[in-house]
């Protein structure tokens, strides 16, 4: 061993237990981001919005099913009571109504939908009313058969329209709430439209009594 030789210096060892601490603070915020995420709505807010635009959907696959059986009545009803032309037209119209609402560019409003769709109801409530003079008509088979398909398309849409609203109106109560409302803000997520008729005069217009002769 010579004297005054200086030993070779061993190289830089890391500090003990460092790839642990990292490991930890990964750890935690892997934790930790779905916990704040979820404190404050994220999660939720997508969950309510995704359930509302399911149910929307549900509306328009319902009353498109709707447009889509009126030209057979109106073709049917045609064929025993051609001159009530005026009152035909008017269904017509309608129906063109309700489909451009279906069909509106950048995704359909529900709104504009409910008014498209009572203006068709009450086109269609004329029709009934006018059907009564042609004993005939109302009892071909055709006729009935879309009468009851109409009757069963309605009544879907009252349980869609009663999903979506309960939907909306679940969504809307929580990103108004603190401190949802400013992820709502963040993320741009915004009130949905009910679908409710907002036309005062289709809001107006009078029911019909099917069960009842016209004139009576």
């Amino acid at each position: 061993m010579s004297i005054g030789r200086s030993q070779p210096r061993a190289p830089f060892a890391p500090r003990p237990g460092g790839s642990t601490l990292r490991a930890l603070r990964a750890l935690a915020v892997a934790v930790a981001l779905p916990l704040a995420t979820g404190a404050c709505g994220y999660n939720s807010i997508q969950s309510y919005d995704e359930q509302a635009q399911q149910a929307k959907q549900n509306i328009d696959a319902q009353l498109q099913r709707r447009a889509d059986l009126i030209p057979n009545l109106v073709s049917t009803v045609k064929g025993f009571a051609a001159q009530e032309s005026e009152v035909l037209t008017a269904v017509t119209q309608a129906r063109a109504g309700l489909v451009g609402a279906l069909q509106k560019t950048g995704g359909s409003d529900p709104a504009e939908l409910a008014n498209a769709n009572q203006a068709l109801t009450s086109a269609l409530g004329r029709l009934s009313v006018t059907v009564e003079a042609y004993p005939l008509l109302k009892s071909d088979a055709n006729f009935l058969r879309l009468q009851d398909e109409l009757t069963g398309t309605e009544n879907r849409i009252a349980v869609a329209r009663t999903d979506y609203n309960g939907a909306v109106r679940t969504y809307n109560e929580y990103i108004r709430k603190f401190p949802q409302v400013l992820t709502a803000k963040v993320l741009g997520s915004k009130p949905r439209s009910y679908f409710e008729v907002t036309d005062a005069a289709a809001r107006a217009a009078p029911t019909v009594d099917f069960s009842k002769p016209a004139g009576s």
